[in-house]
């Protein structure tokens, strides 16, 4: 096995894309908030001055799209002309339309919302099963934008990114060999004093030591100054981050973006129920790492494909475990819903910093533990 390098991507919550998926979860959770049968699919566009709402949405209640796209930009940090990306100034442009009745018909049936396949991924490398890299890279990313927010680095403005990559030995990270970190700041601001002020802030208060070694470099802002950012600078859209809302690079994507989508896209749920299986495995002791993959056809009622990675890490025959994984977990579009009471308006806290590893979102609890421990007692 010998060494290799993993890494991960964090955009922080003002970076034009996740604006975007910020936007669409913030309207998918009013939507929810109305009605909790809303059906609702949403792309969001942004560009200096301007947000596009489009997309399907079939509910019984009523969402000020306006409002709740200005209250987002503005919770986010963008609420002053010089920033390029006014809340207040923005345009905000609707085309919604009634889902397709095709769809309904497929959903109605209780089968699948989308045609997908997605991946649930596990492992010991930190406390909430996450792998390193992108555990690190979001750490860092929310902490810039905390002190952002908090108004003790009132010279930070909203866009900006972490990236991360590191050693590992034999499927065990070692240490941190790139750690860069990009910020947008104010125009005042030396490069000196940014890079002092994220160093000491920020990674030597949530990087652990152990991880920073002679090889590690770390680089804040290498390209130099960063003032122009957010949609000012680069058009944003849902869906462009699909890899740092996952796992990195140590997992598969399913392919398919989340945020925007309410529960019956299976795309999105589906990816929950496989995140719960996998860190239940690893939890359980059953394996090292874990990998889930599901596949669904649009109006099927059941999981078309089914299968398990565990990396010759596994304790237990694999097929033991995909049959007791298949018996406490569902795999129907309607039964995942209800499993993981979908239902409910918490998306918008997915969207930025990982759809995974939030101990809070129910497809983190590990509430069948006990059951599938069992399967160690019968070797």
């Amino acid at each position: 096995m010998g060494r290799t390098i993993k890494m991960a991507e964090s955009p922080m919550e003002g970076h034009p894309d996740k604006l975007a998926d910020l936007i669409a979860d913030a309207l998918l959770d009013e939507f929810i908030k109305k009605d909790p049968y809303s059906r609702v699919s949403l792309e969001i566009l942004l560009i200096s001055g301007m947000t596009f709402v489009a997309g399907h949405v079939s509910t019984e209640g009523y969402v000020d799209i306006p409002g709740v796209v200005r209250k987002t930009i503005k919770e986010v940090g963008y609420n002053r002309p010089e920033y390029g990306f006014d809340a207040d100034a923005s345009a905000v442009i609707t085309s919604i339309e009634e889902q397709s009745p095709d769809i309904v018909l497929g959903i109605s049936s209780e089968g699948a919302g989308d045609t997908a396949t997605v991946v649930g991924y596990a492992c010991l490398d930190t406390p909430n099963y996450m792998p390193l890299p992108i555990s690190l890279a979001h750490t860092v990313s929310q902490k810039v934008s905390e002190l952002r927010k908090s108004g003790r680095a009132p010279f930070l403005r909203p866009d900006g990114k972490t990236l991360i990559t590191v050693v590992y030995e034999d499927n065990k990270p070692l240490f941190i060999k790139d750690l860069i970190v990009f910020c947008q700041h104010d125009p005042e601001t030396s490069l000196e004093k940014l890079r002092d002020y994220i160093h000491e802030e920020v990674i030597r208060k949530v990087i652990p030591q152990h991880l920073i070694q002679k090889e590690t470099r770390i680089l804040i802002n290498p390209s130099g100054r960063f003032v122009l950012g957010g949609p000012l600078a680069d058009a944003g859209q849902t869906g462009r981050k699909i890899v740092s809302d996952a796992y990195g690079d140590v997992a598969y994507s399913g392919g398919s973006a989340f945020s925007g989508k309410d529960p019956t896209k299976t795309d999105r749920t589906a990816s929950y129920m496989a995140r719960l299986m996998a860190k239940h495995v690893v939890a359980s002791g059953l394996a090292q790492r874990c990998m889930v993959q599901m596949a669904y056809a649009f109006g099927m009622n059941e999981v078309i494909a089914f299968d398990i990675e565990t990396y010759g890490t596994e304790k237990v025959d694999k097929e033991k475990i995909k049959a007791r994984l298949l018996e406490l977990f569902p795999t129907n579009p309607k039964k995942m819903i209800d499993f993981l009471d979908l239902r409910k308006p918490i998306y918008k806290q997915t969207a930025c910093y990982g759809h995974f590893g939030k101990e809070n979102l129910p497809w983190e609890k590990l509430t069948k533990l006990e059951e599938l421990s069992e399967l160690k007692k019968e070797v």
